[in-house]
This record gives C-alpha cells, sequence and structure tokens, in this order.
C-alpha cells in the first residue's frame, strides 16, 4: 500500500510521479527502463521478475505473448526483445504502468509491445504463450478469477509461466490450478519463489 492509500494496482495512482532509471541486465540482454512512484517495483527490478525471466523457457518466436499485470515493461519488453517477430500484448489495470510501458518500448526500439486495460483487450485475442509475476496481493478469490480468465485464452497447446513466492502460497496455487483441470509443472524454485509452468484446461 502507497500512502494515502494507494495501490501499485490502483486504476489511477495518486502518488505523485518520481521517476528513476531502471536496469534490466539479463543473459544476451540489457535494457534501461524508466519506474514511477504508484507502480509495482518502483527503482527497481524486484526478485520476482528476475528470477522469472532467467527461469522460463525462451519465448516462441512468434504468436501473440501476454505479459499480464505489466506493471513499467521488464518482462512485455524482454519478450518483445527475445521475439522479435511476436506480437507482445501487455495489461495492466494501473494506467501509470501503461503509460510506461508505451514509453519504455520507445525509448528501447520495440515496436511490437501494445499495451491495453485489461476490459480492453480485444476479445478474439488468444495467447501462445503467458508470463506473469501475478498480482498475489489482490486477494485469494479475485487472484483465481484473474486467472482463470486469461489462462482459458491460452491457445491449444499453450502454457503461462507464473511466478508466486512461496510465503504467499505458491504451492496451494499450484494445487488449486491442477484442480480446475490444469496441468502444473514446477519450473524452478529460487529465494523462495517457485517459478510454475500450467498449461491445458477445460474451455
Amino acid at each position: 500500500m502507497r500512502p494515502g492509500g494507494d495501490h501499485y494496482f490502483s486504476d489511477t495512482p495518486q502518488a505523485p510521479s518520481d521517476p528513476k532509471d531502471v536496469d534490466v541486465l539479463l543473459p544476451g540482454l540489457a535494457l534501461t527502463l524508466s519506474s514511477d512512484a504508484g507502480v509495482f517495483s518502483h527503482g527497481r527490478l524486484d526478485d520476482a521478475t528476475r528470477i522469472l525471466l532467467e527461469s522460463a523457457p525462451a519465448p516462441p518466436t512468434d504468436g501473440v505473448l501476454l505479459d499480464l499485470g505489466c506493471g513499467y515493461g521488464p518482462i512485455a519488453l524482454a519478450l518483445a526483445a527475445r521475439s522479435p517477430a511476436a506480437q507482445v500484448i501487455a495489461v495492466d489495470v494501473n494506467g501509470r504502468a501503461r503509460g510506461l510501458t508505451d514509453a519504455n518500448a520507445t525509448r528501447n526500439g520495440l515496436r511490437n509491445v501494445t499495451t491495453y486495460a485489461p476490459e480492453a483487450v480485444p476479445e478474439e485475442l488468444r495467447f501462445r504463450a503467458i508470463y506473469s509475476n501475478p498480482p498475489v496481493r489482490i486477494g485469494k478469490a479475485a487472484m483465481q478469477r484473474l486467472l482463470l480468465h486469461w489462462l482459458h485464452r491460452l491457445e491449444d497447446g499453450g502454457v503461462a509461466h507464473l511466478v508466486v513466492g512461496k510465503h504467499l502460497g505458491a504451492d496451494s496455487l499450484a494445487r488449486w490450478l491442477a484442480s480446475q483441470g490444469f496441468s502444473v509443472q514446477r519450473r524452478s524454485s529460487r529465494k523462495s519463489y517457485r517459478v510454475l509452468e500450467v498449461g491445458g484446461g477445460e474451455q
């Protein structure tokens, strides 16, 4: 929570702007991104996102890829840089976050990124892969609704890669996803975070 009850998952953050650059340095990839107050992981690349980007397999070379809860854009832009022939959809409820992702894509010369508010994503889009450090702190029920909505928009054979803290219920989330008919595998476990690979599911 931010001062005055402002959350990074607010539609319109009230926190005064405080831009800070973040260097995202990954194997074979270097990006400089602008972050801001009122947006998740202001001024840094959080451990969970770094672990996801280092542990998940290389993204598909084409198709439509989704970054669910994009923040200022580290996942979306890493996907776009690694798969220039893919279309990357970056989704966030936070308008400031979407603006940052747009600006950071332009700054880094990545033209295959499009940002949307969740309700504005074209209904016909289906995703070859989803990558997400999901907003667990919105609450269990809201989190489950969020994941079911987007996971059911995977293409046949598509997979999602989710990073969740063990202390935030990663293992119980994996069991719940399996109970919903999804195949779930633990891709890695580092620094108290699980990277889950999720596929299938009843449509």
